[in-house]
């Protein structure tokens, strides 16, 4: 593969050296440090093979020394690395707009489920859908989360809710991962929801989760990561806590949902299993708060399904404080948050949770890389590591990206070295 010199950059963002400090490069950014995000003003950089070879100032003369069959001048834009979205559920098979209208009219999220709305409408719309379906359209979405910024994306099933659903849409990730650019990561989320034909059994379903979905997942390598909605009227901590167990012994380490709608004690089921994020947050107690500082697991939290939905926003000013590496992440489905821009979820960060846009950046970066396990490949801007990157259009700084949040402000896009 040809060099590409990106020259003239204004500002080059997230520049995390792997040299002395190593650590800066591959652990999640914590606390006080999210504000901080190392930058080089009227920089350059350069790609070989698809990998970040070097990087510096124009001001020292070596940027214009490298030999590049590619040049891109950069001039007034902005380079950033690309955006690692850690939570998403976008293999699905239609949208669940009439369920939007239905909010509109008053309905809640839990009424809707009830009334066999939500996960259990998805599951119904998927089983009547190939996987050749499903990957034509997870491929278009993946397609426009690749164009809005995003490198990285981590990806669930669970609206399968039979042996037969589940093993199909996790085909279909596999697939994905197979033959898309975007680097992609995959969650077994079997125990999304109880399937209406178990609600008197659920001691069975959860039986075919373990016994039947985990030994072929483990055979045909179909997930990285094993996730349950623990929620009232979903999975109970117990539930929870065993489901884990199972999918940890065939190697698939925990992801969970937890404190969307209420605290039940998942949050410390996910601490007990070493889960690598804890994910949603909106309902946290004190106690809470309190465990999850005391413990390394990542908090995960997803605004733009509080602004789609009208719930609570999580307490990430408050995790920050206690000294946690914050995440962010899109969320993306058809039930509640039907939407993978990350800009926008930056946008929502700043003005509902009130993080810095140095914050909300280092949480959609190095760490949403590391609540997929991929910061040595990804996340920052460092020798060594892939180059899935962001030029901007001209803006004046960070802050025009959540600022300008109905504008698309991503102007480029590289994937692999690639421009996209």
């Amino acid at each position: 593969m040809s060099a590409l010199l990106i020259k003239n950059i204004k500002q080059l963002v997230q520049v995390r050296e792997n040299k002395g400090l190593m650590h800066q490069a591959l652990t999640p950014v914590r606390g006080k440090e999210m504000a901080e995000l190392p930058s080089i003003d009227n920089a350059w950089i350069l790609i070989k093979h698809g990998i970040i070879e070097d990087y510096g100032s124009m001001d020292d003369g070596r940027g214009l020394m490298h030999q590049a069959q590619t040049v891109i001048d950069a001039t007034g834009k902005l380079v950033l690395p690309a955006w690692c979205d850690s939570h998403t559920h976008l293999v699905f098979a239609d949208t669940r707009e009439e369920e939007f209208v239905g909010r509109i009219k008053g309905l809640t999220y839990e009424q809707i489920a009830a009334a066999g709305g939500g996960i259990l409408n998805s599951a119904k719309k998927l089983a009547e859908k190939t996987e050749a379906e499903l990957i034509a359209s997870a491929t278009e979405r993946l397609n426009e989360i690749m164009h809005l910024g995003t490198g990285a994306v981590e990806i669930k099933s669970g609206y399968g809710l039979s042996v037969e659903g589940e093993l199909k849409m996790l085909r279909v990730i596999k697939h994905l991962k197979e033959n898309h650019p975007l680097t992609i990561k995959a969650t077994f989320l079997g125990a999304h929801a109880i399937p209406a034909e178990y609600k008197q059994n659920r001691v069975e379903y959860i039986r075919q989760i373990i016994e039947e979905m985990l030994p072929v997942i483990a055979k045909e390598g179909l997930a990285d990561y094993i996730d349950v909605f623990c929620e009232t009227n979903y999975y109970t901590p117990e539930e929870t806590s065993r489901i884990l167990e199972a999918g940890k012994k065939y190697g698939l380490k925990p992801k969970i949902h937890v404190n969307q709608f209420n605290s039940i004690g998942g949050l410390q089921v996910g601490i007990q299993h070493n889960a690598i994020s804890v994910d949603h947050l909106e309902v946290m107690t004190e106690k809470d708060k309190t465990d999850l500082a005391k413990s390394s697991v990542i908090p995960t939290v997803l605004p733009s399904c509080s602004f789609f939905l009208g719930i609570p926003y999580a307490p990430a000013r408050e995790l920050i404080e206690a000294n946690l590496p914050l995440c962010l992440a899109s969320d993306y489905n058809p039930g509640s948050t039907p939407s993978g821009n990350i800009p926008f979820v930056l946008s929502l960060a700043c003005l509902r949770m009130k993080l810095l846009t140095e914050e909300a950046i280092n949480a959609v970066t190095m760490n949403g890389a590391c609540a997929m396990e991929l910061q040595h490949e990804l996340g920052s801007i460092t020798r060594g590591k892939k180059a899935n990157l962001i030029i901007t259009r001209p803006i004046n700084s960070i802050n025009n990206i959540p600022y300008g949040f109905g504008s698309n402000l991503v102007e480029t896009v590289l994937i692999n070295g690639y421009v996209v």
